[in-house]
């Protein structure tokens, strides 16, 4: 009896290891690996972020105070209908919207502007970046020096301006109600124009310059070549660029509180100003803590409306 032929005996086929849930052991390294580097912003995340959030809103519902322990009593919603009485409140969020209004459109268009104009330069570009963007990494106190020591009624450089142009100087424009937001906003538009020029220049970056060639070819003038190539390709970022900007003002503190103290009086009084004397200086954590929530409440539905008025705008161009 032959033995049969190589070709015709049946191939013994190894078993490959078994897998968990069908990734190999690699891919279970990989993903141990990936939550190892998560998990510091992880804990951070979760301890100064989720975490705080949460204690506030639930101490928004009690009358939780600095000088005695534990939650307090139950108050229920009076803490927000407290909030929502008081004229002072109204005031703040008022003066809060005043400074989101006199900020964001010129830290849009500015921003725009400037890194259009940037953009076009082949060389040097290096030199407009960090010339725009250096002032966005000053801490904000020393900002606020800077600026006080511009609008300085006898001495400043804003006086001395006045004085040049033949101009009696004035009072000082953060002694006055009526122009100390004016001063802050043009601070704080000097101190964040950067950021917003880095994001519109990279966006413009993106855009091939093949488009503009061929523009020019066809005779659009630069006008032309703007409004139909460069806007409507930066539509994702101006979005971007506008709710940034408008979370970013309504959360003003910093520079009122140092510039100004919230006032002359409580012109310039903002309301995560409010928040902080309703705190710390009346130790009322849960009145400040259902401001905090009212103030959330503010920003997520301006955030919503813009996204809404955007996809609708989008819709109605397609």
């Amino acid at each position: 009896m032959t033995a049969a032929p190589a070709e015709s005996r049946p191939l013994r086929t190894v078993p490959k290891k078994a897998t968990v849930q069908g990734r190999s052991p690699l891919a279970r390294g990989d993903n141990r690996s990936a939550w190892l580097f998560l998990a510091p912003f992880g804990i951070f995340y979760l301890a100064f972020l989720i975490g705080p959030t949460i204690w506030m809103l639930i101490t928004s519902f009690f009358n939780t105070s600095t000088v005695k322990p534990g939650l307090g009593s139950f108050a229920g919603l009076a803490n927000y209908a407290e909030m929502l009485t008081r004229a002072d409140f109204w005031s703040a969020l008022w003066h809060t919207l005043q400074f989101t209004i006199y900020t964001t459109p010129p830290l849009v268009i500015l921003a725009f502007v400037f890194a259009v104009l940037t953009n076009r330069i082949r060389r040097g570009q290096w030199f407009f970046r960090l010339a725009f963007f250096l002032p966005y990494i000053l801490p904000s106190a020393t900002i606020s020096l800077i600026w006080v020591f511009i609008f300085t009624p006898a001495t400043g450089l804003w006086a001395a301006a006045q004085s040049a142009l033949g101009l009696t100087p004035g009072t000082g424009v953060l002694a006055g109600p009526n122009t100390a937001m004016i001063g802050v906003a043009i601070a704080t538009v000097w101190w964040t124009l950067g950021f917003n020029f880095v994001l519109y220049l990279a966006g413009l970056q993106e855009i091939p310059r093949e488009l503009y060639e061929a523009a020019a070819v066809d005779g659009a003038s630069n006008w032309d070549q703007i409004r139909y190539i460069t806007l409507p390709l930066l539509r994702r970022t101006t979005t971007l660029v506008i709710l940034l900007q408008i979370i970013a003002s309504l959360k003003i503190f910093d520079q009122v509180y140092l510039m100004t103290s919230g006032g002359p009086g409580i012109s310039t009084q903002v309301a995560l100003g409010l928040i902080t004397n309703t705190g710390f200086t009346d130790n009322r954590i849960g009145a400040a803590s259902a401001a905090s929530v009212l103030l959330f409440i503010v920003i997520i539905a301006i955030a919503v409306i813009r996204q809404l008025v955007d996809r609708s705008a989008a819709r109605k161009e397609a």
